[in-house]
C-alpha cells in the first residue's frame, strides 16, 4: 500500500497468450506492411494476394438474404435450420454421390475459417497420459491451420510438399511415430496455395492411414467447385469414418462476406462439435442461412463462376508462358503457383508492389513455399488485363 492507503497502480498489465505476443505474424498482415511501404502512392492497387473474389454475388442469393431478414431478431440455433442442412446434404449427394444424414452428420459453419480454427480445440487431448497431441499440416498451407492447432496446445508437424510429388500430400512421408500421436491431419484439395488436386486413390491412402492409426482427417474442400478439367473428388467418397469435410460458399458462390459453409462427415465428431460450439457462440444468422439455402440448391451459378476464372486463367497462363515464368500444379482453385523469376519470392513480390500489384510470397505460407508466388485470380477481367500491362514494365526478371 502507498501512503494514502491505496495499492500502487500496476504498470505491467495482465498476462497475454504467448502466441499473441511472440514474433509470428499472420501472413496477410506481413504483406500489408510491405504494401504500405512499397506501393506507389496514387496508383490503384490490383490485388492478387488474397483469395477474395471481386465478382458479384448472384442476384437470387442476395434476394434470398434480404427476404430472410426478420422483423424480430432471435438467436439462431447452432445446428442450423433443418432446411439448410437438407439443402447442403442434397448438394453433397449431387456433387460427390455421397449420402450424408443432415440430422447427425452435418453442421453449418460461419465460413470454413471458423471451423478450421476450432477443429483442433475439439480433438486435441490434454488428459493425463494422452498421446494424441499432434496436428499434421502439409506445407505450404492455408495460414489458419497452424495457429488453430497451437492455440489448442497441440504440437505441429509440418510435412513439406514437394514439386516432384506434384505438390500432393504423401502420407508415407510422415513417420509412423508421428501418426501414433496424431489427433488431426489437415488435408486440402484443391490445395491452397498450389492448386494441386489429390485423386481418389490418394484420398483413400490417407483415409486408410487415419483409420489404421486412429486420427481424424479434416478435409478442407473449400475450392471443390473451382476446377477446369475433371471435378475434384471428396474425402467423403472414402466413407465418413474418421473423416470430416469442410465446404464453403465463399468461393463457389462469391459469398466471402456472408461467412457461410458446412462441416459434414463422421457423426461422432459432428456430435462433439455440436456440443462444443455453443460455448464459443458460433451460430450462423438465420437470414444468412436463407441465402445459403438458395446457393446450395442451385448448380448453375458455379459453372458461371468457373467460366470467369477459366478466362482469367488462360489469359495469365498465356502471358506467363510468353515471359518464360514457370507455373506448377495449378490444376484447380483460382490460384496460380508461380515459380518466382530469379528464385526469390519476396524480392519478386516487392517488384510487383512497385507496380501496385499485390501477390503472396510462397515463403509466407510455410516451409516448401520458398521461391514461389501465389497468384489469386480474383480481380475482374479488366483488372487482369491492366495487371498484364503493368507486368510488361518489369524488366530484368
Amino acid at each position: 500500500m502507498n501512503a494514502g492507503g491505496r495499492a500502487p497502480a500496476s504498470t505491467a498489465g495482465g498476462p497475454l497468450h504467448p502466441l499473441l505476443t511472440g514474433p509470428s505474424e499472420y501472413p496477410f498482415a506481413r504483406l500489408d506492411r510491405r504494401r504500405e511501404a512499397l506501393a506507389p502512392p496514387g496508383v490503384r492497387l490490383i490485388n492478387f494476394g488474397i483469395g477474395d473474389p471481386r465478382e458479384e454475388t448472384p442476384v437470387f442469393i442476395r434476394e434470398a438474404l434480404v427476404a430472410g431478414v426478420p422483423a424480430m431478431s432471435s438467436y439462431p440455433a447452432v445446428a442450423g435450420q433443418p432446411e439448410l442442412r437438407s439443402a447442403a446434404a442434397r448438394w453433397l449427394r449431387r456433387r460427390f454421390g455421397v449420402t450424408i444424414d443432415p440430422e447427425r452428420q452435418l453442421l453449418p459453419a460461419n465460413g470454413t475459417k471458423e471451423a478450421v480454427f476450432l477443429m483442433a480445440l475439439a480433438v486435441v487431448g490434454h488428459a493425463p497420459g494422452e498421446r494424441r497431441d499432434t496436428v499434421v499440416i502439409p506445407s505450404p498451407a492455408y495460414p489458419v491451420y497452424e495457429p488453430g492447432a497451437r492455440f489448442a496446445g497441440a504440437r505441429v508437424h509440418l510435412a513439406p510438399l514437394r514439386p516432384e510429388d506434384g505438390w500432393r500430400f504423401d502420407p508415407d512421408r510422415v513417420p509412423d511415430e508421428v501418426w501414433a500421436r496424431t489427433a488431426l491431419l489437415w488435408l486440402n484439395s484443391p490445395h491452397n496455395p498450389t492448386g494441386s488436386v489429390i485423386g481418389i486413390e490418394g484420398l483413400r491412402r490417407v483415409v486408410e492411414r487415419a483409420r489404421r492409426h486412429g486420427f481424424w482427417v479434416a478435409s478442407d474442400e473449400a475450392y471443390a467447385d473451382i476446377y477446369f478439367d475433371e471435378p475434384p473428388r471428396s474425402a467423403l467418397e472414402c466413407g465418413t469414418e474418421n473423416v470430416i469435410a469442410l465446404h464453403s460458399l465463399s468461393k463457389r458462390s462469391a459469398m466471402t462476406g456472408f461467412r457461410s459453409g458446412i462441416m459434414s462427415g463422421d457423426e461422432r465428431l459432428i456430435a462433439a462439435l455440436r456440443r462444443f460450439r455453443p460455448s464459443v457462440g458460433v451460430a450462423t444468422p438465420d437470414f444468412v442461412q436463407r441465402a445459403a439455402i438458395a446457393a446450395w440448391n442451385d448448380d448453375a451459378h458455379p459453372g458461371d463462376q468457373r467460366a470467369r476464372y477459366a478466362l482469367k486463367r488462360r489469359l495469365f497462363l498465356d502471358y506467363l508462358a510468353k515471359r518464360g515464368w514457370g507455373v506448377e500444379a495449378s490444376e484447380a482453385s483460382f490460384y496460380l503457383w508461380l515459380r518466382a523469376p530469379g528464385g526469390d519470392d519476396v524480392a519478386f513480390v516487392e517488384e510487383l508492389l512497385s507496380r501496385a500489384l499485390v501477390a503472396m510470397p510462397g515463403s509466407f505460407l510455410g516451409p516448401g513455399g520458398e521461391g514461389f508466388v501465389r497468384w489469386a485470380l480474383v480481380p475482374t477481367i479488366e483488372d487482369c488485363r491492366e495487371a498484364i500491362a503493368r507486368l510488361e514494365t518489369l524488366t530484368g526478371v
